[in-house]
């Protein structure tokens, strides 16, 4: 019955929200108004909300689950090499099974890209 859990995201100012994933990311803009702007691609989405107040409380760390890190990882390292985390700019086999990588934007909003190995 649950379809989507959509994060929303806190920043000072909308465009650095848009920047980070419109821009590095490749998210489309599928509703903008002054104070929120609603972001998809593929089948995630989020809501990119400007509050200074709430932005200064919080700066999340978000996954991605993906079939294809490989390819996700060479497009990221394409569009937006300057946004990959320095921590974890490679994709790197994790302790818990997955294999991952990270981009990171300016105001620390940090986007992790998480591939499972399949069940067998």
């Amino acid at each position: 019955m649950f379809n989507n859990l959509i994060p929303k995201i806190f920043y000072d100012r909308l465009a650095d929200g848009l920047d980070f994933f419109v821009g590095g990311l490749g998210f489309e803009v599928r509703y903008q108004d002054a104070d929120l702007a609603v972001v998809a691609r593929d089948g995630a989405k989020a809501y990119i909300v400007q509050s200074p107040e709430y932005a200064a409380r919080d700066r999340p760390e978000l996954a991605i689950e993906t079939n294809d890190i490989d390819a996700i990882h060479a497009e990221m390292s394409r569009r937006s090499p300057q946004l990959l985390h320095p921590n974890a700019s490679k994709v790197s086999l994790r302790p818990w099974g997955a294999r991952e990588f990270a981009m990171l934007d300016k105001t620390t909003v940090c986007v992790v890209f998480r591939e499972w190995p399949e069940r067998g």
